[in-house]
């Protein structure tokens, strides 16, 4: 691999390319096997971030940011003979998107250090199933997980069904005694089939659908989805939508960050935080209900603003939701820094390697809890944020404890943006209608979620239906840290870890 500049900005790389007209807001560039090469060095030596990799029939297309710059940028390359130069080959964090994308369009990647399955389990109806040459299903062999070998080793099978009501996945223990060596995660059991159902969908049933990728995560796939229709359209839509829709991402971070501290204490033995947490978690969707109508606000964030209106007795509700989360929220971060047994399960545990977070581009709480403080709604950034005071809450420990306690100062971050968000809310519509294309227009949109940036790409046709959708979840440069995370830890902190990273199954499946 060679670039003819050691150190090229992304646009120089991408601009020797053929650049895409009707693609908003970021630039995409068609690009020759050299430049592609050249974008790889770039990834390779930290140069920039991997925010996506996905196909489509006889193309392969990648996502990429330079920080240094603030700058994103797309590159598409042909793929006439069904192939492309391996990204994991030279970036670790693009080896499971490009074996799905073998598994889903057919494209291999050449010279790829890991040519296993990975979505496809050989129990769908075809093979490659989003690829130009569908073919039917036929046998696999066992799937083959990677050698270990030492002295004293054995295996410690766990799930996909597990004993608890969750998402199914395989884990796949080697341990010495109680450590635990290596483990290999198996996932893809949740596959949905969300990209192919996206083909040729109305708008409306395709912001049903992205909407439902991640259910926890339903409001922030859902902007993310209205945003790229938005930009592809080249739509404005109405201030006031732009502040509700920042105010139901907050109830939701709020919601799903007072679940996932009750849980982590609750896997370390902790029930009382768990039971606590929940009635907050609860009171937090009450609200959502009442204000929104829905207790996860699905299908409340739709293209072209959103679906309902907060009502004239939403501010005092949410005023009141506000008043009771400061009241019990503080007395419950007091018992968690004080109960040392507690304490003594979370502090060094599950620590994670600072340099793995920033090559592998890995956002929200573990990254954040690792030194790095990306956050999408500041950069890129979209409105209101841009109007609204928040901090990024940092921390540099990476283990379970930091993980806790970046959620407890989101919390308390997001209580302070619904506070301002609501006093600083301006009236007027919220919904307004969507450009119609006319002609084949792209878009895509980067939002924060509570996991960590969520990425969607779209292409719409002519008469605005989608005719092609690639969302991204969070957890997809996650999942494998966790593999990371859990090495030298015994097999009894695995669920702790877990719970600490709390990946999506779903997003991840799609």
């Amino acid at each position: 691999m060679s670039a003819t500049n050691t150190n090229p900005a992304l646009l120089t790389v991408l601009g020797v390319g053929q650049p895409v007209t009707g693609h908003r807001p970021w630039p995409r560039f068609v690009v020759t096997a050299e430049t592609w090469n050249a974008l790889l060095a770039g990834l390779a030596k930290g140069r920039w971030t991997l925010l996506g990799l996905w196909g489509e029939p006889g193309v392969v297309h990648l996502a990429a940011y330079e920080f240094e710059t603030s700058t994103p940028g797309i590159a598409s390359l042909p793929c006439p003979a069904g192939e492309f130069p391996s990204v994991g080959r030279w970036h670790p964090p693009a080896q499971r998107l490009e074996r799905a994308i073998a598994d889903l369009v057919g494209l291999q990647p050449a010279a790829g250090p890991d040519l296993r399955p990975w979505l496809d389990h050989g129990r769908w109806s075809l093979r490659h199933p989003l690829g130009s040459s569908a073919a039917p299903a036929e046998a696999m062999p066992p799937y083959p997980f990677l050698p270990t070998e030492g002295e004293s080793l054995h295996q410690i099978p766990v799930g996909p069904v597990h004993a608890g009501i969750i998402e199914p996945g395989h884990f796949r223990f080697t341990a010495n005694g109680e450590a635990v060596v290596r483990l290999e995660e198996r996932l893809g059991y949740v596959h949905k089939g969300i990209e192919s159902l996206l083909n040729g969908a109305s708008l409306e049933r395709a912001a049903r659908l992205v909407g439902r990728v991640s259910g926890d995560s339903t409001v922030a796939y859902a902007l993310a989805f209205a945003r790229a229709v938005e930009a592809a359209t080249e739509t404005e839509i109405p201030v006031r939508a732009h502040w509700l829709r920042a105010l139901m991402a907050e109830l939701e971070r709020l919601a799903n960050h007072c679940g996932d501290i009750g849980a982590v204490c609750n896997d370390a033995a902790f029930a009382l935080m768990l039971a606590h947490c929940a009635v907050l978690r609860e009171r937090v969707l009450r609200a959502s209900a009442a204000c929104f109508g829905h207790r996860l606000l699905m299908d409340c964030v739709i293209p072209g603003g959103v679906a309902v209106d907060l009502p004239a007795d939403g501010v005092p509700i949410l005023r009141a939701l506000l008043a009771e989360m400061r009241r019990a929220f503080p007395p419950l971060v007091e018992l968690y820094d004080n109960t040392a047994s507690l304490q003594e399960r979370t502090t060094n545990t599950g620590t994670l390697n600072p340099t793995l977070v920033q090559q592998f581009g890995c956002g929200g709480v573990i990254g954040r809890a690792a030194g790095r403080a990306f956050d999408a709604r500041r950069e890129p950034g979209y409105p209101p944020y841009d109007q609204l005071e928040f901090e990024v809450p940092v921390r540099r420990e990476s283990d379970v404890n930091a993980r806790v306690w970046i959620r407890i100062r989101e919390v308390e971050q997001s209580l302070a943006l619904i506070e301002r968000i609501l006093e600083q809310l301006p009236s007027g519509p919220v919904h307004g209608a969507l450009n119609q294309p006319g002609r084949l227009v792209e878009g895509v949109a980067l939002v924060e979620g509570f996991r960590g940036d969520i990425l969607v790409w779209l292409r719409l046709a002519a008469d605005g239906t989608v005719a092609r959708c690639h969302p991204r979840d969070p957890s997809w440069f996650q999942w494998p840290l966790l593999e990371a995370a859990i090495e030298g830890n015994i097999v009894a902190d695995f669920p702790l870890c877990n719970k600490s990273f709390n990946c999506s199954y779903s997003g991840h499946d799609l």
